[in-house]
């Protein structure tokens, strides 16, 4: 059924109309019918808390939506908190403890969060905060130093099957899917057990552990690699998509059975209302349409995966109840 504009609304009163006909799924065909008027303003000044340190890809992926929020005039102003460590699970607790009522303030999520509660155990989980939406797919790339006797995935696995001990693989934080996808690898040579899994807290911190040899291969998100796959002192040896991706193949059409995708989204508090959240919700989904946005997703070579309400929801609950027995399987430790 459509969801008519009441004649004569105020541009305050407004706001909250927009939140009820976003609550009964109006809003996707409620735009088109104002008259070709602006889109007005859904939130006048919003805090993003990043669960990261400031320059890898949770923190480029935060920032890039706080600005399409502000471009696209969903939000007036954006503010930033960067809180780092454990897979985002510090972030995590603190944003329960300081935001879980607040209405303008939003978490950076995705699945390396879930994998590190997995991980770690501990007492605040996602369960904790409530979904808004996934926003994109990133995927896994195994990069090793320009002059690595390795060179193809075969050739990593058959390290990690003759001396897993002095394979050493980094990437970031333990439980997160750079260690998920480490530990796929080594389920496929044989040896979980003897992974030696070397955690970073950003994907810079990866690359100066590969260029100093401290490590045999480093796993990561493509835009953290990118000028060091681009300068030659790196180079890709598989990416952990099915198919090609920027011209790396991929682990699995190489021989090797291992693909994983890594997703990054936002969540908001428990006690946020629910008419709330549809704002924040539109506010996102505003944002996402943007020119910035797309331009955005473009350059990083992200995957724009946009899911939200209750499909967001149910893929949450499963990605949350799988990170458990994944994380025992591949006997990943903390």
């Amino acid at each position: 059924m459509p969801h008519p504009v009441p004649a004569g609304l105020s541009r305050r009163h407004l706001a909250a109309w927009m939140a009820s006909a976003a609550a009964a799924g109006a809003m996707p065909a409620l735009w088109p019918r104002l008259a070709g008027a602006a889109e007005p303003q859904l939130v006048p000044k919003l805090r993003i808390v990043i669960p990261a340190n400031e320059g890898g890809g949770w923190d480029q992926t935060g920032r890039a939506l706080g600005a399409a929020m502000v471009a696209s005039g969903a939000v007036g102003e954006i503010g930033y908190e960067n809180i780092g460590g454990k897979g985002g699970t510090i972030g995590l607790a603190k944003y329960v403890e300081k935001y879980d009522a607040d209405p303008d303030t939003i978490l950076m999520s995705g699945m390396v969060m879930v994998g590190a509660v997995a991980l770690q155990k501990p007492p605040v989980t996602i369960a904790q905060v409530a979904p808004v939406a996934r926003l994109t797919s990133d995927y896994e790339v195994v990069a090793v130093k320009a002059d690595s006797p390795i060179r193809t995935p075969k050739d990593l696995i058959a390290q990690l099957r003759a001396d897993a001990s002095k394979t050493v693989i980094a990437g970031g934080s333990a439980g997160g899917v750079d260690h998920m996808y480490a530990g796929m690898l080594a389920r496929v040579a044989g040896n979980t057990a003897g992974l030696v899994y070397q955690a970073h807290p950003g994907g810079a911190q990866v690359v100066e552990a590969l260029e100093a040899g401290k490590a045999a291969a480093g796993i990561s998100g493509y835009s953290e690699f990118s000028d060091h796959l681009a300068n030659g002192k790196l180079r890709a040896i598989g990416v952990s998509s099915k198919r090609p991706f920027l011209g790396i193949p991929s682990v699995r059409e190489q021989g090797v059975d291992a693909d994983l995708a890594n997703w990054r989204g936002v969540l908001t508090g428990k006690k946020v209302p629910a008419e709330r959240r549809a704002v924040l919700l539109e506010a996102v989904r505003r944002a996402t349409a943007a020119d910035l946005w797309q331009k955005t997703i473009k350059r990083n070579n992200w995957d724009s995966y946009w899911m939200a309400g209750k499909d967001f929801e149910s893929f949450l609950d499963l990605d949350t109840a799988m990170a458990g027995p994944l994380i025992y399987l591949l006997k990943l430790k903390a």
